[in-house]
């Protein structure tokens, strides 16, 4: 679905990012720029794995939450369990969401340090990244009128307002 599609795109995004990086460290020109290039290869591909894992992550939250609903229709005592698989089918895309934001900081932050023959790419990793989080809080908004516990939708809209910035 959706989230799965968003921790994708992002996964597309640092993907770009940690190419750009790699072919502009190493250069003469951009020697000068080394540290910066390899912290934003490492992190870029941190989150690149990240991103995959919550591929699956995100589509098992979401068999979690059908399967919490079904118990839910036949034993309403089980109501806590909807609740609680729509939380963590919740945090899943937040989660994306702060990385892919983190992702197209580190992006834009490149620019100025890489070969300018790949703007380009970095537009388009950017441009995904943006995408990446713009999907996964919708999710996020979508699962939170199924959820009462008003401290968690506090926390959870806070994390939303900084990702948005």
């Amino acid at each position: 679905g959706g989230g799965s599609a968003s921790a994708a795109t992002g996964a597309m995004a640092a993907g770009l990012g940690g190419m750009v990086a790699g072919m502009s460290r190493g250069k003469k020109a951009y020697l000068q720029y080394e540290r910066e290039l390899s912290d934003a290869i490492a992190k870029l591909a941190e989150f690149r794995e990240y991103f995959k894992a919550a591929i699956d992550q995100d589509a098992e939250s979401f068999n979690e939450v059908m399967a919490a609903f079904k118990k839910a229709k036949e034993h309403p005592e089980a109501q806590a369990e909807v609740e609680a698989a729509t939380k963590e089918a919740t945090l899943i895309p937040l989660s994306v969401a702060e990385k892919a934001r983190e992702t197209r900081r580190i992006l834009e932050s490149l620019r100025p340090i890489t070969n300018p023959r790949m703007a380009s790419d970095l537009t388009v990793g950017v441009s995904l990244a943006r995408a990446a989080a713009e999907g996964a809080l919708a999710n996020v908004e979508i699962n939170l009128g199924d959820i009462k516990d008003e401290s968690f939708l506090a926390d959870v809209r806070k994390r939303v307002e900084i990702v948005r910035g």
